[in-house]
């Protein structure tokens, strides 16, 4: 329904390119096509489109002018699976990784922004910050991506309960194909290979030995508990390269529901092994344990690094053109539960089986 948008011909540089210099049965005005399928069975299928994408430029102090810029996307025709169900169907996937085809790469091939982007998710109230550029307040320590590699891979080096750092196989954090640890903003929970969930649980058990867990929507391990939670279990502390740590506390790592009435707490870290066949070696650390701290991909400097911070405040931004710094602020955005989000938790980045153009 756009007046600008147009479909990409399957002639043109864009689809080729995708394609190694070739597009099958390629005809005059066929558009270039793309297929999706991921690793819980969901699938989008459609057409690339060129259109241009607005967005909000930081102008001044908490004040924006709008911007836009034209960008290559695809327009799903047919979604399957959670993909094409109602109560799980999304509005769309906004691509930031690092590939040349992602949003974020045609914007700063256009030399439209570096690519340089941040998140503060709001654990507290919902909502909170994302921002395409140089974060200049607050100040974040960095660890170095992981080379070659298609996702935001790191260097994860231990994992410390409370104080007691679990005792695991030298192996489980290399790096390489279908292993290693990644953070990905499109995953909800946290996904650990079976050798590192288990101790994890049980050191976190541990901490109240009586506690009796049942499992509720066949993966949530819940139990029920009316004081507060950061009274009784441990912080989990992640170690990366570079001397970066990650701190996630019981309210972030623990979410609450109600069943029949009754309020359960359920733990948010997942066996990724029962997920997926890709599970079992990795471990893939999502939106509970990013919230409430800002989060910086630097593709500049091939460099990941994040703060605790307050969500709901703002950062300030560096205008690379003028040398200014302008504040941005949060905003509300309305968001489903933690049940809800859980179960399409996973297919958003890390298990893409395949793609195919056609």
């Amino acid at each position: 329904a756009s007046a600008t948008g147009k479909e990409v011909s399957c002639y043109e540089d864009f689809c080729t390119n995708l394609n190694d210099g070739t597009y099958p049965k390629c005809e005059t005005e066929k558009p270039c096509g793309y297929k999706v399928l991921y690793a819980d069975g969901s699938g989008t299928d459609g057409y690339y489109v060129r259109d241009y994408i607005q967005y909000n430029q930081a102008s001044g102090t908490t004040q924006t002018s709008p911007g836009n810029a034209s960008v290559v996307f695809g327009c799903g025709a047919r979604q399957s699976g959670d993909l094409g169900s109602s109560s799980q169907e999304l509005d769309g996937i906004l691509g930031f990784g690092q590939s040349n085809t992602s949003v974020l790469s045609q914007l700063a091939s256009s030399g439209k922004v570096k690519k340089i982007f941040s998140h503060c998710l709001d654990g507290q109230n919902g909502g909170g910050i994302f921002a395409i550029g140089q974060v200049v307040q607050p100040k974040v320590k960095t660890t170095p991506l992981v080379p070659d590699q298609p996702h935001y891979n790191v260097n994860l080096e231990e994992i410390v309960v409370g104080k007691d750092i679990l005792d695991l196989p030298t192996d489980v954090f290399e790096t390489g194909e279908r292993k290693g640890t990644i953070i990905d903003s499109g995953t909800t929970l946290a996904y650990l290979p079976d050798v590192v969930y288990a101790p994890l649980i049980n050191a976190i058990k541990s901490h109240k030995p009586d506690m009796q867990l049942i499992t509720i929507e066949e993966q949530y391990q819940c139990f029920q508990y009316a004081g507060s939670v950061d009274d009784v279990f441990p912080t989990v502390t992640f170690h990366f390269k570079g001397s970066l740590t990650l701190m996630v506390y019981p309210h972030e790592y623990m979410f609450s529901t109600e069943v029949s009435r009754e309020k359960l707490w359920c733990i948010g870290w997942q066996d990724g092994s029962l997920q997926s066949k890709d599970g079992k070696y990795m471990t893939l650390l999502g939106d509970i344990v990013l919230s409430n701290k800002l989060v910086v991909y630097d593709l500049e400097n091939q460099t990941i690094g994040w703060t605790e911070y307050n969500c709901s405040s703002s950062i300030e931004l560096l205008d690379d053109h003028s040398g200014a710094q302008y504040s941005v602020s949060a905003h509300d955005l309305s968001s489903a539960s933690i049940l809800e989000k859980g179960r399409i938790s996973i297919f958003l980045l890390l298990s893409v089986l395949y793609v195919i153009y056609f």
